[in-house]
């Protein structure tokens, strides 16, 4: 992305409405959170797709056609539900993060990637860990078992550091 250059336009956006910066197809889409009009995206740029859903409670059937075709997908994996159930979390907060408007656990994520994989499929990225309800390691283990015959790579995106560089073929 840094071959963008400076953006110094800030595009307002509708979810359904693909818009451009440069050469990239900016395309969001409707996601299900307690949010005011939340959106995930896919970014087109010379046939490679990258698709990005995080902060949302459910996998609509909506999310799951806009995701497919991705070579890379960044997906939440934000919460074990054990961890989440037997937590800290006061009992209101762990009803909304386990509603169809908070966030996806690891299974829900797994069987996310399960019906969106595809032959093509080069790396996942699981995104927006909880701290407290979810580990690096359980969020791989669960999801990675819908990866099981895959050559795609399976990465988490850590919330104090930047990860590696990625190139897509």
């Amino acid at each position: 992305f840094s071959r963008l250059g400076n953006v110094h336009i800030i595009k307002n956006f509708e979810c359904g409405s693909t818009f451009a910066i440069k050469d990239l197809a900016i395309h969001p889409f409707s996601i299900s959170h307690d949010a005011e009009d939340p959106a995930g995206f896919t970014v087109n740029q010379n046939g490679i797709k990258i698709g990005i859903a995080t902060d949302l409670g459910i996998a609509t059937s909506m999310v799951k056609e806009h995701l497919k075709g991705c070579y890379l997908l960044i997906l939440e994996a934000n919460h074990d539900v054990d961890m989440l159930i037997n937590g800290p979390y006061p009992w209101p907060i762990k009803q909304r993060i386990k509603s169809r408007t908070g966030h996806l656990s690891n299974e829900e994520s797994k069987n996310l990637l399960k019906e969106v994989q595809h032959d093509r499929l080069e790396h996942v990225i699981l995104a927006h860990l909880s701290e407290t309800n979810n580990t690096p390691q359980k969020a791989l283990n669960e999801v990675g078992q819908a990866l099981n015959r895959s050559k795609a790579r399976l990465d988490v995106a850590y919330q104090d550091k930047c990860g590696a560089l990625l190139l897509l073929k």
